[in-house]
């Protein structure tokens, strides 16, 4: 238990037992718990005053002695005054039995403080551990009614959802009602006596679905060894949930080893080859709102279907424009290529492009491709499937690769340099050239009289010719 306490000190020894422990957990509200460790009206604890009188009362000890409790706050220790009976005197120690002098001897008024405040402790934290706590699950969308324990209907309670109160206009009496609940309101939920402030009931409710049909996968990517299973639920149900999967090869039932990673799967080892008998695999997921199922049954050969081929590389052949040379290798789960062997499926197309071109292998893990477009930067990919039975695999990792392309060749001839240094070094611009009556070009009325002049001149001309 955690919270404030207060703890008192015993003349002839220390008891650190706590008094009044505070905290959710142990069944106080907190708006109590606050109280108390803030000191104010109303807190769990003593205050100041009432602690201090109640250790400054004299307590009658051993042997019908006088025993006195000290407060923390003081840090002296009490030391032996002076006796009037001899018999009150230690024979060893030359002290009274019940005073503290450092000595081994022990006073019995501490140890039985510590056993009454250990069994208070006891019995508060076995009272408490008696309310009722669970899970509650419900659906979303429902009603949903909680019972405050035992309480009877008009008792005066306190509900709260993690810790915050909830409006009175949710409660039906000592009943909080819950309508068309959804996934915000899960929670933990407790209610308080009303005069106490003591915790009655506690529930987390769970809000969410039961489950729809599993969607259930069964395949062989390392035959002839054996296969796996897999599974996953086409949406969540915000709640847990469990599978429980059923592997049947004609009358007897197989182990289904389940994975560690991931969880959601399970391998069947083969115990017999080449069987023309059917398995029947039957997947079952529950949780507390309900529960459904699927099965799936095959031949051993429906199911083989191998991983990708891996480290697939593509590169350009030099000196020649339109090839490129494809090698790849066989997938490291297949686990006997030599007695299985695997044959390829290449495709291959231009970037430029959305149709692939097609090439298929009976044997070998590499390939030259003999019509690429030069210069073109290609994407390509490779599939396996057994030689005689199941199904491709799905497509290798994408690469890139350009085929070879001849570099550019720069010549220069010596009227090239020539005419490039002149360029570059003269600065003379040529004037533009000006027409015979280009007003722009010429200044001057006179100009312009000459320019006039000669016009009528070419137009008398014009007129005895004809």
């Amino acid at each position: 238990m955690h919270g404030a306490s207060t703890r008192v000190r015993v003349q002839g020894g220390a008891c650190n037992t706590p008094l009044t422990p505070c905290s959710a957990s142990a069944g106080q509200h907190p708006r109590v718990c606050a109280a108390w460790r803030g000191g104010g009206k109303g807190a769990a604890g003593l205050s100041g005053a009432h602690a201090k009188a109640l250790v400054e009362r004299p307590t009658r000890g051993y042997g019908g002695r006088k025993a006195k409790l000290t407060d923390l706050s003081g840090e002296g220790r009490p030391v032996a005054s002076t006796q009037k009976d001899p018999t009150d005197f230690d024979e060893k120690l030359g002290t009274s039995p019940g005073v503290w002098t450092g000595g081994e001897m022990a006073n019995p008024v501490p140890s039985a403080c510590c056993v009454v405040l250990a069994a208070v402790v006891v019995v508060y934290a076995q009272r408490h551990s008696q309310q009722d706590s669970h899970i509650q699950y419900e659906r979303v969308g429902a009603d949903v009614t909680m019972k405050c324990g035992s309480m009877d209907w008009d008792a005066a309670v306190t509900w709260t959802a993690n810790g915050t109160d909830i409006d009175d206009s949710h409660l039906n009496g000592s009943y909080l009602i819950l309508k068309n609940v959804d996934l915000t309101q899960s929670g933990q939920y407790s209610c308080y006596e009303g005069s106490s402030w003591h915790l009655k009931y506690q529930t987390y409710l769970r809000v969410g679905t039961p489950p729809k049909e599993p969607v259930l996968m069964c395949r062989s990517n390392n035959y002839p060894k054996g296969f796996y299973c897999s599974w996953h639920l086409p949406s969540p149900t915000y709640i847990p949930n469990s599978f429980n999967i059923s592997v049947i090869h004609g009358t007897r039932e197989m182990v289904c080893e389940k994975d560690i990673f991931p969880k959601n799967r399970c391998h069947i080892r083969y115990l017999q080859l080449f069987s023309t008998v059917k398995y029947k695999v039957t997947l079952t997921v529950t949780n507390a709102l309900g529960k459904n199922s699927t099965s799936l049954t095959f031949d051993e050969f429906a199911i083989v279907k191998p991983d990708p081929p891996e480290s697939v590389v593509a590169k350009p052949v030099p000196n020649n424009p339109r090839r490129l040379e494809v090698a790849w290798q066989n997938p490291s789960s297949w686990p006997d290529p030599e007695s299985f062997p695997l044959k390829f499926f290449l495709r291959y197309r231009p970037l430029i492009l959305d149709q692939w071109q097609h090439v298929e292998l009976s044997d070998g893990t590499s390939h030259t491709i003999t019509d690429a477009y030069a210069g073109k930067e290609y994407i390509i990919q490779v599939a396996a499937k057994d030689n005689d039975i199941g199904t491709w695999s799905d497509w290798s990792v994408a690469v890139h690769a350009t085929p070879w392309t001849e570099e550019p060749k720069h010549l220069t001839t010596e009227a090239q340099i020539t005419e490039t240094t002149s360029t570059s070094t003269s600065s003379f611009e040529p004037p533009p050239t000006t027409k015979i009556c280009d007003k722009g070009a010429v200044v001057g009325s006179g100009a312009v009289a000459v320019c006039w002049t000669a016009g009528l001149v070419l137009a008398a001309y014009g007129v005895l010719f004809i």
